[in-house]
């Protein structure tokens, strides 16, 4: 019930792929298809239901995990993370420590960080192509969870405020759950925000 995303590059077919959580052979294969060259897996954070294929993606691409700093204690424990969920509780650890406006370069896309603290410590939105995939900080009419560990509402609503609704209103989002949106349509029916 997550969101998994591939972004891929038009011009040189260079691609990253945005918190794969389940199903790594559909994944695989749906790369396969599109014919992209994966340069990086980013998880917008660390729980499981944004992180479960990470291994098994990686195997297959041998590309780096990118992660928030803030997010990475959530891969090395099993409650904190709720990767206990899978059984033996273990995740793979991230390669890079990702920080706030940050740019990674995918093919000709620019990729830009934006710490987006509140469902998570280290939850992390993304500019790509002027679009912004939004993990689980923004929703469609709504917000993600803080009641969890680590959790804050102050803080989600200021990351919201601070970071995303800064974009203009024919910006699309695209969330880590639900349907696609725009910034314009959460700034005036949302109901945490208005």
């Amino acid at each position: 019930m997550s969101n998994c995303y591939l972004v891929g590059c038009p011009e040189t077919l260079e691609g990253l792929v945005i918190d794969p959580g389940a199903e790594g052979k559909r994944i695989i294969k749906r790369i396969a298809d599109l014919r992209l060259k994966i340069k990086y897996i980013i998880n917008t954070h660390g729980h499981i239901d944004h992180i479960g294929a990470n291994s098994e993606v990686k195997a297959a691409f041998q590309v780096s995990l990118l992660v928030h700093a803030a997010d990475a204690p959530l891969y090395r424990s099993p409650q904190a993370g709720m990767s206990f969920f899978m059984g033996s509780g273990k995740v793979l650890p991230p390669d890079y420590l990702l920080k706030d406006n940050e740019q990674l370069q995918v093919g000709t896309l620019s990729v830009k960080v934006l710490e987006t603290p509140g469902h998570t410590p280290g939850s992390i939105s993304m500019e790509i192509g002027g679009a912004l995939f939004t993990g689980d900080t923004l929703f469609a009419g709504s917000i993600g969870r803080t009641d969890l560990p680590g959790g804050s509402y102050r803080q989600i609503i200021d990351s919201i405020k601070s970071k995303l609704l800064v974009y203009p209103d024919s910006t699309e989002i695209f969330p880590g759950h639900g349907p696609s949106s725009t910034i314009g349509d959460e700034r005036r029916y949302n109901p945490f925000l208005t």
